[in-house]
């Protein structure tokens, strides 16, 4: 149960988390069918489009350039898209709040429009590097400036794109999007490898707009474009989202959890599988494809864990998820070492300093490596408090740690959760009663 005062929230021990509960909308992919469906030619139906803080400012932005968005209720919203140049410049800069994947997504799109563009946004987003975005589309021949060279606010220039041939330094889908997106305007094909595998929403997205593309195992080439037709879009339920409650439900005894119409890419669930390999009871039901993206029923129970070792080929497509794997690992038995996660300093937070301050400082043994963490299992949570420094996941890791543990956790900064999840501590209390949502 929960219990707040101010931005602080409580989350005092749980019995088992029991019920359905359907996740919210999957926010990488509001996100981009939004994006897209901006470039597409005629107007764009998405269902279940995420509401929340992020896929907001995204369509702040839209309209702000002249694209058409329409409200129709219940998380219909209607994008008519102006083409792939017809961005119009906006008359101030773009407010993209805490929005990431907006600020390294859009200057893709941006490279190809005509006018002048500012990409702004709050503090934290501010003190994000942008560097991983930039660089590439210089090579690209994009007009880009960037705060000390790194930072936000971006100043776009848009024109002519070259094509470029570009190996990543590290795997992030949002540089992998930007590129592929800056592509569509190139004079020739773009060619852009990633060293692991991450989510590739917008290439399945690009696709079935029309977009020429191949891949070729961690490579991805994309051919210019002269139109795009994007057709209705049905949004799954959020994995990333979804996995807090896998999670919850795996460690606290008496657990029986089912999670409807979930998005399982298999870029995105290697949380499943390390928490499969630990030992947990998760079996995915009802699987189809939507939209090209898979799409299943999980019912998740409470089971005992084992240590694993996280090595950089399953980091790629589990980096959101990776505190959660340090949660697990508090639980399993034995020591669990986790590797290949240096994105997870680029989030909204350094995810992995504040993962060792925040487990620390609640009784969990875990040591910062390199590029990821070790930690410790057995003992699980004693309690105490987790500062969420503004970061969403950071906040709900806070709050099922509360849950499992045993003393309660305070989670300060709490309200920064709309971000992705608007409603989460609503959820957990519906669980906690045994009731479905």
């Amino acid at each position: 149960m929960a219990a707040g005062s101010g931005d602080a929230m409580l989350f005092r021990p749980s019995g088992g988390l029991r019920g359905s509960l359907q996740v919210p909308a999957d926010k990488s992919i509001s996100h981009r069918a939004a994006l897209i469906a901006a470039i597409s030619d005629g107007p764009v139906e998405i269902l279940n489009f995420l509401e929340a803080a992020d896929t907001h400012y995204t369509l702040e932005a839209l309209a702000a350039c002249g694209v058409g968005v329409e409200d129709h209720g219940g998380g219909t919203r209607m994008i008519t898209g102006v083409g792939l140049r017809g961005f119009r410049q906006p008359e101030t800069a773009l407010d993209l709040g805490n929005s990431g994947t907006t600020i390294r997504l859009l200057p893709g799109i941006l490279a190809g429009q005509d006018g002048r563009f500012t990409l702004d946004g709050d503090e934290s987003l501010r003190r994000r590097p942008m560097d991983r975005v930039v660089e590439p589309l210089r090579l690209m021949g994009v007009e880009i400036e960037a705060r000390e060279g790194r930072y936000a606010p971006l100043v776009i220039e848009g024109g002519d794109v070259r094509a470029a041939i570009y190996e990543m330094p590290m795997a992030s889908a949002q540089v992998k999007s930007a590129i592929l997106l800056a592509g569509l305007y190139a004079d020739a094909p773009t060619e852009v490898t990633e060293p692991s595998a991450c989510r590739d929403h917008t290439e399945i997205m690009l696709a079935n707009a029309g977009a020429s593309l191949e891949r070729k195992g961690l490579r991805t080439i994309i051919y210019p474009a002269d139109f795009l037709q994007l057709e209705s879009v049905a949004v799954p339920g959020d994995f990333s989202s979804a996995a807090f409650l896998l999670l919850g439900a795996t460690i606290i005894p008496g657990s029986q959890l089912e999670l409807p119409a979930v998005g399982v890419n298999p870029t995105r669930t290697g949380l499943l599988d390390i928490l499969v390999e630990m030992g947990a009871d998760i079996t995915l039901e009802h699987t189809h494809s939507q939209a090209g993206e898979p799409v299943a029923d999980i019912t998740v129970q409470s089971a005992s864990l084992s240590a694993v070792e996280v090595g950089a080929e399953i980091s790629g497509r589990t980096i959101d998820e990776l505190p959660l794997v340090a949660l697990a690992a508090a639980f399993a038995d034995g020591d669990t070492t986790v590797r290949g996660a240096s994105e997870l300093r680029h989030k909204e937070s350094d995810r992995i300093s504040s993962l060792i301050d925040n487990l620390s400082a609640l009784g969990v043994h875990i040591e910062m490596l390199e590029d990821g963490f070790r930690v410790r299992g057995g003992p699980g949570i004693l309690g105490g408090t987790c500062n969420s420094l503004g970061d969403h996941r950071m906040a709900m890791l806070g709050a099922v740690a509360g849950l499992a543990s045993r003393a309660g956790v305070k989670v300060r900064g709490y309200g920064c959760v709309d971000v992705s999840f608007p409603g989460f501590r609503e959820a957990l209390a519906a669980v906690e009663a045994g009731r479905s949502l």
